[in-house]
């Protein structure tokens, strides 16, 4: 038996030959509190983003609660409490008293600022909900499906906001440039479909890159729908862009298309990935692309142990909420190619995002 490896007591629990010494279990506390209150930051970011208080004080300037409050049309009592907490977590200053502004780092949440911080609030948000869910339905096994996103009424309408924010810049930078199935639609004028659209973000800046590329997103969501389309006119693509209520499993569009794009969406229907494929297949135009979007899991565990990749792991917990799980992207290439399309994987990210495209013979 080696030191690491315990005992077994009288008791029948187990007994380590090394146990932690004070100052190891005081530097474990020490990092786990530091944990807590980051957490707690953003909890309060989060309050913060979806009140538009990071927003008004950067517009307004300086105000006191009050101010603040009859600003953003919200109660004087829940806005001065959380000036107390923003000024205590280094969100706010107080240039005098009773009176507060923005640091810089109450400043990076905003929604509007580059580079925003705003998908780390939402997401810790989300995260808190996912975890009591999932700590709730372990004992029943119960998968109550993607409507638990939508049981926290100001998380919902912040998620396209936050996949945009997080990925959009990405999406522009690397993926864009790299994968050819976008130019080659743009040189025919081709029809983009995009399942499970959300705000529609995919979409616009593919239109915005490629001018003579139509769009066509579908969504089964209403507030994204009309969310989307509110963004699509004020973009100037509502010429371009048609957003619609729409099924994943029975979608139906009056057009050649010459790419269908899922999106992070094809991991909420792998169960169903032959009939989706063959979907896809059927719908896509001769020489048409199917652009699979989707985190990497990762082949060996071991790499879980990454702080790059560490937070797919509690991601995959909460979509397995959901009754989904994340995918490896041979395992997407397989499928595309059992429906009879020509698959090629593009990995982003040192190898945390994959895009699988998969070609329909012309």
């Amino acid at each position: 038996m080696t030191a690491q490896e315990p005992q077994v007591a009288a008791r029948g629990r187990p007994k380590y030959d090394c146990p932690m010494t004070a100052e190891e279990l005081e530097s474990i506390r020490r990092e786990v509190v530091a944990a807590v209150q980051g957490s707690t930051r953003l909890h309060i970011a989060f309050i913060g983003v979806t009140n538009a208080l990071f927003e008004a004080l950067a517009e307004r300037g300086a105000m006191d609660p009050r101010a603040l409050a009859r600003a953003t049309g919200r109660d004087a009592g829940y806005v001065t409490r959380w000036c107390d907490a923003a000024f205590a977590f280094g969100l706010l200053d107080e240039p005098e008293p009773g009176v507060f502004s923005l640091t810089a780092l109450g400043d990076a949440f905003r929604p509007s600022a580059p580079g925003t911080l705003m998908p780390f609030a939402v997401q810790g948000a989300l995260g808190a909900h996912m975890a009591e869910r999932a700590a709730g339905l372990m004992k029943s096994g119960e998968q109550p499906g993607e409507r638990v996103l939508a049981e926290r009424e100001t998380v919902l309408p912040w998620f396209g906001p936050m996949l945009e924010a997080q990925f959009g810049p990405f999406f522009d930078a690397h993926i864009l440039a790299s994968v050819p199935a976008y130019r080659d639609v743009d040189s025919r004028g081709g029809v983009v479909v995009d399942l499970g659209c959300g705000n529609a973000w995919y979409l616009r800046r593919l239109l915005s890159r490629f001018p003579h590329v139509r769009g066509i997103g579908l969504d089964g969501f209403e507030e994204n729908v009309r969310g989307a389309r509110a963004l699509a006119d004020a973009e100037g693509l509502s010429d371009r862009l048609d957003v619609r209520a729409g099924d994943i499993h029975a979608f139906a569009v009056d057009e050649p298309v010459d790419l269908i794009a899922m999106n992070r969406a094809l991991h909420h229907v792998w169960s169903e990935r032959d009939g989706v494929m063959s979907l896809l297949a059927r719908s896509l135009a001769p020489g048409g692309w199917a652009v699979i979007w989707e985190p990497a899991w990762p082949s060996d565990r071991a790499a879980l142990r990454d702080p790059a990749i560490r937070p797919l792991a509690f991601m995959n917990l909460s979509e397995h909420v959901q009754g989904n799980r994340f995918l490896r992207p041979e395992e997407i290439a397989e499928a595309l190619a059992r429906a009879g399309l020509e698959p090629t994987v593009h990995l982003f990210a040192e190898g945390r995002e994959a895009v699988v495209t998969g070609r329909k013979p012309a």
